[in-house]
């Protein structure tokens, strides 16, 4: 089944993916589409298979800084879609993949109908949050080769070791300038880490990554497994 390739939806019993499955398409999701605007109503619900949504604050001066990423363990636009809330936020597409989607209005209606899916987008929700605050503090504490590793390891562990990135595009997501990352990159790629070329970017060892990442990779990480493995465990040893 397509859509069992999110996290999400695979973990869902099998009698409640059904009741989704007929509502739930599968699209293309392009580099650079926006999946919502600022204040703007969320009118589709993504659970990407592949490729990376990316939460964005968009600064006055025409920067942008990213705040939170979606890919194959996620949801994007669940929680609006609950509460009738708009997107506070611009919200795009920085890797391209495949996702499942839904319309917000049906969305709510089988979350009203099937608990155990409405608790698993709560729950995300709540992982979510603790990524976008993680990342507010790690902005403001950490150095950018931490955060930069940071970065990649998130980024390996929802699309894989070849990254289609320009070192101006992961400077502005990551709100630094671009000759810091070029610094960085250079470091990186020196001590066999990683290569890049014409707009494309390799990871050759992300234990290595991971290790000059700052303590927020471990946690975010830590966070997600906590609400979602644990659970995990406890229906198997009820089974």
């Amino acid at each position: 089944m397509p859509h069992a390739a999110n996290f999400l939806l695979d973990r869902l019993a099998p009698a409640t993916l059904a009741r989704l499955v007929p509502h739930l398409s599968v699209v293309e999701i392009t580099a650079r589409d926006i999946v919502a605007e600022p204040h703007q109503q969320v009118q589709r619900v993504y659970f990407p298979h592949s490729g990376i949504i990316s939460s964005v604050v968009e600064l006055a001066d025409g920067g942008a800084i990213e705040t939170g990423m979606i890919g194959k363990d996620g949801v994007f636009g669940a929680s609006q879609a609950l509460d009738h809330k708009m997107s506070l936020n611009l919200v795009t597409v920085q890797i391209s993949g495949r996702a499942s989607i839904v319309t917000s209005e049906r969305l709510r209606a089988l979350a009203a109908e099937l608990p155990d899916f409405k608790a698993v987008l709560v729950k995300y929700e709540q992982f979510f949050l603790s990524q976008v605050q993680q990342t507010a503090a790690c902005n403001a504490v950490h150095d950018i080769e931490a955060r930069t590793c940071k970065w990649l390891s998130r980024m390996f562990d929802l699309a894989g070791p070849d990254l289609p990135l320009t070192q101006e595009f992961f400077a502005g997501m990551m709100g630094v300038r671009r000759t810091s990352v070029t610094t960085v990159a250079g470091e990186l790629h020196g001590a066999g880490l990683i290569s890049y070329s014409r707009g494309r970017l390799h990871i050759h060892n992300i234990s290595q990554i991971r290790k000059r990442a700052c303590e927020c990779d471990e946690v975010v990480r830590g966070h997600y497994q906590r609400m979602f493995r644990a659970d995990e465990a406890d229906q198997e040893n009820s089974s």
